[in-house]
């Protein structure tokens, strides 16, 4: 049999690929790697808890239509993402804001607070901020900087600050309310029964094969379909021609503990060097469970290689160069496409994932 697309890829950009394809009649299979469905929103049962397989995934947008599209999927519950930092033994809330700048400083007006970020901002004089380090400093100041994300950030990237882009930081909401919510956006919340439902319903009555590996039998592949869309890597679709692009990676350790909670919190972080992890994960929070255990992951920062999970582009000057040479090669190649988080080497939140994977599917119906 000869399919119209085959999707290599079952995570959320080639689950909603697949199911726009075939509600336009087109047949389909989707193969991936693993030996699941999901990609990195995959979820674990374990202990009755669904545990977040691959890290945190909290969905959030300001998209109405998105989040209309991914509600006919499953009902979301009304979790809201405020994490905890740790640093030394002190904890601060997240993101940075009046309850943050009460536990460094104790100021209580958003007055001191603009005048205490103020004067170090002054005090540092950074007129055009050139990487991370100077990008956070000319935000929250010295302090908060040195509390909150130099070491953090060191251990995440496995770079001085110095060394990395200043964009990166840009994404840390900073705010003078009381307010912890870490996201702005109007939509936010945890599937209710974990991020599978949506897969689940996704690739319902579409044909997968896992424990499948498009680059084991390339030329097989490339046979069976009129054309392909794929979401790995795009170094390794192009076999690495311009050099591997670079990633950090993740190292999980799962924890059965017989309490029923850990941290009181689904997500904190440890923000000092002398803590090897960046956070703990307590899953069950994510849907308010009341399971008589609790099960904890500690994330561990690694670099990544061709054979490891690939979680945070490293989008340098280095890296974003030859990302565009291989861009180019993309862009002349037929009856391939090639998007989602790995094949853009974009850092993705999941409602740009599926925005992605409509786009993709609009652009197919124009082509």
């Amino acid at each position: 049999m000869k399919y119209d697309y085959l999707i290599i890829g079952a995570g959320l950009y080639g689950a909603v690929c697949a199911f726009e394809l075939k509600k336009l009649g087109k047949s389909v299979l989707v193969i991936d790697k693993r030996n699941h469905k999901g990609g990195n929103v995959y979820c674990e049962n374990i202990e009755g808890i669904n545990v977040h397989k691959y890290g945190a995934h909290i969905f959030h947008t300001n998209d109405e239509k998105l989040w209309r599209y991914v509600n006919q999927f499953c009902d979301f519950n009304h979790y809201v993402n405020s994490p905890v930092a740790n640093f030394k033994g002190k904890l601060f809330n997240l993101p940075f804001n009046m309850n943050t700048f009460y536990q460094v400083w104790g100021v209580k007006t958003p007055v001191e607070a603009r005048e205490m970020i103020d004067k170090q901002i002054n005090e540092a004089n950074i007129k055009y901020p050139r990487n991370l380090e100077e990008q956070a400093i000319s935000m929250v100041g010295t302090d908060i900087y040195d509390l909150l994300i130099r070491e953090y950030t060191i251990k995440q990237w496995g770079k001085d600050p110095k060394e990395l882009p200043a964009f990166i930081i840009k994404r840390l909401p900073l705010r003078f309310t009381f307010d912890n919510n870490y996201f702005n956006d109007r939509y936010q919340g945890i599937p209710i029964g974990g991020y599978n439902v949506i897969i689940e319903s996704l690739l319902k009555d579409i044909q997968i094969k896992l424990n499948c590996d498009y680059f084991a039998n390339r030329d097989y592949f490339d046979s069976i379909a009129e054309k392909i869309i794929y979401s790995g890597p795009i170094d390794q679709f192009f076999d690495f021609e311009y050099g591997e692009l670079e990633y950090r990676s993740l190292k999980f350790d799962n924890e059965i503990l017989p309490i029923v909670n850990y941290q009181g919190n689904a997500v904190v972080n440890y923000t000092s060097l002398d803590v090897p992890f960046t956070r703990i994960i307590e899953h069950k929070h994510f849907e308010f469970g009341t399971q008589p255990t609790t099960v904890i992951t500690r994330e561990y920062p690694i670099l990544s290689d061709r054979n490891s999970e690939k979680f945070y582009p490293v989008n340098d000057d280095a890296n974003s160069k030859k990302f565009a040479l291989y861009d180019q090669k993309r862009k002349k190649i037929k009856n391939v496409i090639i998007g989602g988080r790995l094949g853009e080497y974009r850092y993705y939140d999941m409602h740009q994932i599926i925005a992605s994977a409509l786009k993709t599917i609009e652009n197919e119906l124009i082509s």
